[in-house]
């Protein structure tokens, strides 16, 4: 897998030392139990519980402290467990940063202690190099004693290259180092998610290719409404894609600036160049305020928010095909490699992906909901609570990566019964607004237009027939403004083919609309 893909997607890092202990009883369950992350809860917990006070590595913050935090401190506190996605792009930031740090007015003692020499940059570049390769191979330990992404890359650079590595923190902070990781990995999560969202349009149009003449029950209240080419509906769902990619789209612009070189929230006064890391990262620009670039996580929001109605426009297509692949409906059928069976009925044949697309949804739109709260009450600048931003944030990019992913396959691999959707077409007297229409044409108040179709359908109800099947005698007596052309607007196919809005279901719009998402998305003919 490539290194992208593992950082956004992994659910476990690659490898972790396991430490003897003997257990008790209660603990050891207790582990066991733990369904995230269980090699490194147990890998650290034993190495916290085994180990003497004497033994524990210092903090690299530690030097004010004169005893270590207590192994529940340790514990509770940590987010190696998920954090250590974010290797790629902390590795990314800290290239940046060395490369700025050396770039600087020439390196003395005397004027710019501190900083780095190009000697340094040179040894540090190479240290994070062979870190990343061992990450990439699953080599690397990853130690909960070090608590964080930061942490671990650094201790293990000091380990592996000594004295330059102690200078690569030079005028960084912890604050805007994550801030900056988070920031690169939501722009290439944005980027990734894009893509699916084109997948999953360009199956929707090939899909809507094969049923161009196809009419359907339309509905509102899910209550039959109007006639509707099935390509018109399903396109519908190309749109509020589009609609979803743009967001995504508006909300990249907002991630990509660089709050690298805030430090703790008050900058610094040591003469660095924020705009050349921004610039090496890709970045439009550094953040203006260090105390907003710290502090905020409304990108993190605006994500989450823009993947929620994203969720929900995926869940509403799951509900509709659930419904449409049921025996009431029975207008849809799923291939049996997009179905499931029952462990108990032989006969099911379930559309499960959808159901869980539907249901995933709400994780999606939990997670948003958790960053919300968690952000509300905090004060400037930078809190700790910020470290449970990441666990949401990653939950609701991997949901909505999957459940696009399994919507193109699902879209790809149905069939809709046209035999069962034609013969469903009479009920619901889905040519009533077509006739509202034609009295309109003939100078009637739609107003009054309404009321005499309605009449016109309560004679059909009391007749049990169609509008199709009123004599003229019938219609005469309803209002005496219908001529024989009235039955060129009913039936289905008449209604459809009466629809020449900009927008609407009629053939020429629907054709229209079909060529123009295949310019658009780059499907040849």
């Amino acid at each position: 897998m490539a290194a992208t893909s593992q950082s956004l997607l992994s659910p476990a890092p690659p490898s972790l030392p396991r430490a003897r202990l003997a257990l008790s009883a209660h603990r050891a369950v207790a582990l066991r139990r733990r369904p995230a992350f269980p090699a490194v809860a147990a890998a650290s917990t034993s190495m916290a519980s085994s180990e003497s006070e004497e033994k524990k590595e210092s903090k690299l913050w530690g030097g004010r402290f004169e005893e270590g935090v207590t192994d529940a401190v340790e514990r509770f506190t940590e987010s190696i467990s998920y954090d250590w996605q974010l290797y790629k792009y902390d590795i990314m930031g800290s290239k940046a940063h060395a490369s700025m740090l050396a770039a600087q007015v020439p390196y003395t003692r005397s004027t710019l202690a501190g900083l780095i020499t190009t000697g340094d940059r040179d040894i540090i570049l190479e240290g994070l190099d062979q870190i990343e390769k061992q990450i990439q191979d699953g080599k690397f330990e990853w130690r909960k004693d070090r608590e964080d992404v930061h942490m671990n890359i650094e201790a293990a650079l000091i380990e592996r290259v000594g004295e330059p590595a102690k200078k690569l923190h030079t005028a960084r902070s912890r604050n805007d180092q994550i801030v900056t990781d988070l920031r690169l990995w939501c722009r290439d999560a944005i980027d990734k998610i894009l893509i699916r969202i084109k997948q999953f349009q360009v199956s929707l149009v090939l899909l809507a290719s094969k049923y161009v003449d196809l009419i359907v029950p339309g509905y509102t209240h899910l209550q039959r409404a109007q006639p509707v080419l099935l390509p018109h509906l399903l396109l519908s769902y190309v749109e509020q894609l589009e609609r979803d990619a743009g967001r995504l789209i508006d909300c990249r612009e907002r991630v990509n600036f660089c709050p690298l070189g805030a430090c703790a929230l008050a900058g610094t006064g040591l003469p660095i160049d924020r705009f050349k890391t921004a610039k090496d990262l890709n970045f439009t620009a550094p953040m203006k305020n260090s105390i907003d670039a710290v502090s905020d996580r409304d990108f993190v929001l605006e994500f989450l928010a823009a993947n929620s109605i994203a969720a929900v426009h995926l869940s509403r297509i799951g509900e509709e095909w659930v419904l449409w692949a049921s025996e009431e409906f029975g207008f849809l059928t799923p291939s049996d490699s997009v179905s499931t069976g029952s462990s108990i009925m032989p006969q099911k044949k379930n559309p499960d992906p959808m159901e869980l697309v539907r249901g995933k949804s709400a994780r999606v739109i939990g997670d948003l909901m958790t960053v919300l709260v968690l952000c509300k009450g905090l004060p400037q600048a930078y809190n700790r609570d910020l470290q449970e931003d990441k666990e949401p944030l990653f939950d609701s990019v991997k949901a909505i990566l999957g459940m696009l992913e399994v919507c193109s396959e699902f879209a790809q691999n149905i069939s809709f019964n046209s035999k069962r959707i034609q013969s469903s077409l009479p009920a619901g007297y889905l040519d009533a607004t077509t006739l509202a229409d034609y009295l309109v044409k003939k100078g009637v108040p739609f107003r009054t237009s309404h009321e005499i179709v309605g009449r016109c359908v309560a004679l059909c109800v009391s007749k049990n027939c169609q509008l199709t099947e009123l004599e003229m005698n019938d219609l005469k007596a309803v209002h005496p403004v219908f001529e024989r052309d009235v039955y060129a607007y009913l039936g289905v196919e008449n209604a459809v083919n009466k629809f020449i809005s900009y927008g609407s279901t009629g053939s020429e719009q629907v054709k229209k609309q079909l060529e123009d998402w295949r310019v658009q998305l780059g499907i040849n003919p």
